[in-house]
Order: structure tokens, then sequence, then C-alpha cells
């Protein structure tokens, strides 16, 4: 984020700026801010316990790490065009202090005057608009803030419901006390949506006036200003007189607040404007593929070598399968809304075991209400489908195979300062059984015991050799996937399961060459064996029968197949993750708010009829092929016993 301020730039840059707090605090008069703190605290208070209600709503820290898409020349793995900007980029994110302090002002002119004073939310703006709803009989006004709409666009979805305007207000709060106001100005100009696929002030500025976004004039800057509210309709390219007239009334505003004189809002209304031209930036044809493409080839390379670098990417994007993959999770969106399941997002990923290429990413249930990547960036408790790993760590200790018998029995542990007593999903207990049996049908109890047996520290450091990188505490429930992971993460675990052991490192990319065709990177796969084969093998066996007889028999695909239910015990987030030896999936749905799904809402019920759907499509045409069998490999032996 800049560190440059609004105030003192356009002092530096425009001398009839240098008055510019003078005319903000003549707008924050004595009447308006006792107004403003009257408002504020009524409206606040009232916000603060509607907050209680939505403490569970997205956590706007994890804008910190958030990658706009900024798109350069991606194909898919066969060479198929995704997306291509001629060497322009549909969204260039530029720093507060390389965009013209026009534009700034005229933006917040016309959008959020008062940004400067308001916490996130403008207590006068929705009283106003409150009155006009009021009047209208419906809602025709929003009184959001310039906060408001940012994170609106970022992680709430485009209806006007009473709670989803209480949700953005909660959600600019949270965003105002964790950024400065510059960076939520910054952020906001790169994020918004300027028409004709233009994302962010600088491709607007380049492709409505062939300049960049510091080179702007106060005629453009309000000009631009004006089109925020309705990009397609305000578009000088679709209507040049409407947008003069909205040009004028960011103008005239610009005057009201004293931010520039009537003389030089007459000059700007004055000034010829010479348009450059519809660029036609498509949106990619695959957008949660090459966002994760992107943030992976920045951080290789860095972003200004990205943006500038006139880099010819091939990703490890299966364009065929990423199109099942996100009919797949349209059709269980709809299915999971008609079953009375109430989840708002789905989420796949799917990993090439032989290569460790990621070949499918959805993010989302719709890209264009929001650009957040739960494939790869949603931390979510995997319930159950955490288990192999447990069981992969008792088999290669060498003194367990799927067929040995192991007690589901009542039992309690020390847990910190307490005591940890496990239950079974359905409250019983079934005595003693194989290993086997215990996974398939998904007993909690056996999967507590062997993690006590093995060690928990011995389990996480499995998870680290499969590449497992979230956070992870030595807990006694850890077992029962007391731990947030992503679905990729997920796939790419159960793909080195599925390749008996061996792992190469999970990528998005198989190479990049800058324009004249040199060689930048290669993600050929360079396979090392990570696992005990034969314990991988007997995971791999085991999970065949979570498919033939268990928990996930919704999954069966017709072929061999081997995967995990994953259910939590709150019902807030359900999974089922699979593989065959040429591909493993992972599909999870849940709330971004992490409320609860409803009463019988599992991973065996809901998510493996989604895989199933997913993996039927893209194994259409791939020769069925069996699992290695456990005898092909030696045995681990068990450690002596100390004297």
């Amino acid at each position: 984020m800049s560190t440059t301020t609004l105030g003192k730039h356009p002092s530096q840059t425009r001398p009839q700026h240098e008055n510019f707090w003078r005319g903000v605090l003549r707008i924050a008069n004595r009447t308006f801010l006792v107004g403003m703190t009257f408002g504020s605290a009524a409206i606040g208070g009232s916000l603060l316990g509607l907050a209680i209600s939505f403490r569970n709503l997205p956590d706007v820290r994890s804008l910190r790490g958030y990658v706009p898409s900024e798109t350069t020349h991606i194909y898919d793995a066969k060479g198929t065009l995704l997306v291509s900007l001629h060497d322009e980029e549909n969204r260039e994110v530029v720093p507060l202090n390389e965009i013209s302090p026009n534009l700034k002002l005229a933006v917040l002119a016309i959008e959020d005057s008062s940004f400067y004073q308001h916490r996130g939310i403008n207590p006068i703006g929705i009283a106003r608009a409150l009155m006009v709803n009021l009047t209208s009989g419906r809602t025709v006004q929003g009184g959001s803030t310039l906060t408001m709409q940012l994170v609106k666009n970022l992680f709430l979805s485009r209806d006007r419901s009473l709670s989803r305007k209480v949700a953005e207000a909660v959600l600019a709060m949270r965003l105002e006390q964790i950024f400065n106001k510059d960076e939520i100005l910054e952020m906001y100009l790169n994020q918004v949506y300027w028409g004709h696929n233009t994302y962010g002030v600088q491709t607007a500025a380049q492709s409505y006036f062939k300049k960049n976004a510091a080179d702007l004039t106060l005629a453009e800057a309000a000009m631009m200003a004006g089109i925020i509210q309705a990009p397609e309709a305000y578009s000088p390219f679709v209507d040049f007189d409407l947008a003069k007239e909205r040009q004028q009334l960011v103008l005239d505003r610009m005057v009201e607040l004293h931010w520039i004189t009537p003389q030089e809002a007459a000059a700007a209304a004055q000034e010829p404007i010479k348009l450059g031209e519809i660029t036609s930036f498509q949106r990619s044809r695959s957008p949660w593929i090459t966002d994760a493409v992107l943030q992976e080839l920045t951080r290789q390379f860095g972003r200004e070598a990205v943006i500038r670098g006139g880099m010819r990417v091939q990703s490890s994007l299966d364009l065929k399968m990423q199109t099942m993959a996100e009919e797949a999770i349209r059709r269980g969106y709809d299915s999971l809304q008609a079953s009375g399941v109430r989840a708002d997002q789905l989420a796949l990923a799917a990993v090439d075991p032989r290569t460790h290429y990621v070949k499918a990413l959805v993010g989302g249930v719709d890209y264009s209400r929001s650009q957040f990547n739960r494939a790869t960036q949603a931390l979510r408790q995997p319930g159950s489908a955490f288990k192999p790993f447990v069981y992969y760590a008792a088999y290669a200790s060498g003194k367990y195979t799927p067929e040995s018998v192991i007690s589901d029995s009542p039992v309690q542990y020390r847990d910190g300062d307490g005591w940890y007593v496990p239950r079974n999903y359905d409250g019983s207990f079934m005595g003693g059984m194989s290993m086997r049996m215990a996974l398939a049908m998904s007993r909690n109890i056996p999967a507590i015991v062997l993690g006590q047996e093995v060690g928990i520290e011995r389990v996480i450091e499995i998870c680290r050799t499969l590449g497992i990188t979230s956070p992870m505490l030595p807990v006694v429930s850890l077992p029962l996937g007391a731990v947030d992971l992503t679905p990729l993460e997920m796939a790419a675990a159960y793909a080195t399961f599925a390749n008996n052991g061996w792992q190469s490192p999970t990528t998005t990319i198989i190479q990049v060459t800058d324009n004249n065709g040199n060689l930048l990177l290669d993600h050929t796969p360079r396979p090392k064996l990570v696992l005990d084969p034969w314990a991988a093998a007997a995971v791999n066996n085991t999970l065949q029968s979570v498919i033939t007889s268990g928990t996930g028999t919704a999954a069966n695909i017709g072929r061999p197949a081997a995967g995990k239910t994953g259910t939590t015990s709150s019902e807030r987030d359900i999974w089922f993750v699979g593989y065959v030896p040429q591909l493993s999936a992972a599909v999870w749905a849940g709330n971004d708010n992490y409320a609860p799904l409803g009463q019988g809402a599992t991973g065996g019920g809901f998510m493996a009829p989604i895989w199933r759907d997913f993996m039927s499509q893209a194994l259409k045409d791939v020769p069925v092929e069996d699992f290695t069998p456990m005898s092909k490999f030696q045995r681990p032996k068990p450690p002596r016993p100390k004297n």
C-alpha cells in the first residue's frame, strides 16, 4: 500500500488544490460534526448489537494478502489461449501516489465526500438514503460509503437486503480499524469496475484516454468518476452526451465542496475530450486458475516483472476439465439449495498425481460476485477427511495393516488442563473392528486412538511432507480434522497417496518464457519418493473401501477409486476428497461466515455426488487404471522394542 496521504499529495502536484483540506474542513463544520457525532453514536450503537450476530462474517484481515487479478498471456496445458490483452494488463495495480489527484478528488466528490471523516459508515448518508427509500416505497439508494462499496465488491452478494447492508456496514467498520484511509482508497481505485472489462484505474485510464492514471486532467478525471455508478450506461464510448452530463455533475459537486474553483470547473467542462478506444479486454476464460497462476508468478518473479515482462505462461490447467469442474460446482450448488442445505459457497481443486500439476480450480460459486479463491485461500476444517494422514502414520510404523483390529470403545485423554472425551458421529460404539472398517465407516475413536499411538507430532510431520503448510497445533483432536486447510492442500496431499508416495511440487505453471521464447521458469516434474510405498498403497487400499462399502458410496464412479468423506461436528464444512491414479480432487462446501449448513449435511450425502459428477466427466476418455497392490512393495518393519 502507498504511504502517501491524499491530503498532502494534491498540494504537491496541483497548486489549485493547496486548500483541499480547508475545503474538506469547511464541509465538516461544527453543526455537521455534532450531527455526525450523535448520528454515529446512534447508528453505531445499533450496529454494535447487530455486529454480535455478524461476528462470523469474512475476516477482512485476509485483504492483507489479497492479490487482484493482473493478467498477461496465459495458456492452458494444451496451448489454448486463456487470455490475451495485447501487451496490456486487465488490471494493473498502481500505488495511490501514481493516481492523478484530479481523479482521487473527483471520485471522492461523487462517491463519498466525507470519506476522510467517517469510520466506515456515514450516518448522514444512511439517513438520507433511508428517507429516499421510505418515500419511494422500495430500495433505490444505498447510502454506501466508499469503504462499504469495497467490502461489498470483495466479500458480499449484490442483493439489496437489509441483512446484506448491515453486514456491509459491519465489515466496513472492521476494515477501517485495520487499514488506514489511503490504503482503503488505493484498494478501491484498483478494484473498481469501469466498464468494458476494465478493472482498476490504470487500465481504465489507458482504455478511455490512452494515458496513465497519473496523467489524467481534471476534465478526464471528472468524466471517469461519473462512470462508476453505471459503467456500461455512462461510458463515453456508449453515450458521449450522457457522459458529459455526468462529468458536469461531478464538476459541480467539486465546486460545491470548494475542492476546485468555478473557473476550473468551467475550463474543464470546455476542454475537448480525446477518447481512446474500447480495448475489448476479455475476462479470462478461466479466472480462478489465472488468478492462482498470477499469484505463483508474483511469488517467483515479483509483481513488477510479471506486469511488465511480456511473459508467455503455459499453465497446468486443462481448459476442458476446468469447464467440467465449473459446471459440476454449478450443478452441485443448485442441488444443495434444492435440498435445503444452507451453503453459499463451494470449491473444487483437482491435481494430477503423476505430475502434481493443478488441472482445475473453482474458488467459488460465481467469480463475478466474489473473486476470493476458496480453493487456494479459504482455510476450513476438513473433518474426517484428515483421518487418512493418521492411518498412513500407523501403516508406516510397521505395526498395523488394513486388517489390524482396533477398538471403537469409550476413551478419554488429558488435553491441556482438561480431559478430551471423543465421540463418534452417531454417538455409538462398535467395539473391535478392522482398521479398514473403522476408516470406511469414519469412526472417530479409532482415529483418536491411532493418533495417540503414533504421536500427534508424527502426524504433523507427515502433513508437512505431503506439502501442507497451514498452521497445525498438536492437540488430541487433530486426527478428527481440528485444523484449517485449503481444498488445494487436501487434493495435493491425497495425490501423493495416489502416486504411491512419489511427489513433485504442486504448481499451476508448467513453464514461463519471455516474449523472445527464452525459458524463465521450468516446472518439468521431478518426483521424489517422500512416503513409504507400502504404507501409501495400504492407504489406497483402505480408502477404496470408503467408496465401495463405507460413507462414500455416493462417490462410486464404476472404476477403482479411493476417497474420504469429511463433515465437521459443527456442520460448518462438508467435504469429499478422492482420487484415481491419474487424478485427485477435493470438493468442499460451506459458508463464508462459518454459519452451520443445517442438520444432516454430510460430506457423504452431498459432496460425494458432486465429486462423482466431476470425476465421471473428467475421466470419460481416460483409461481405467487400478492402484498398485500392497504386495508389490515391502512392508515396513516395526521398531525394535526398547530394553
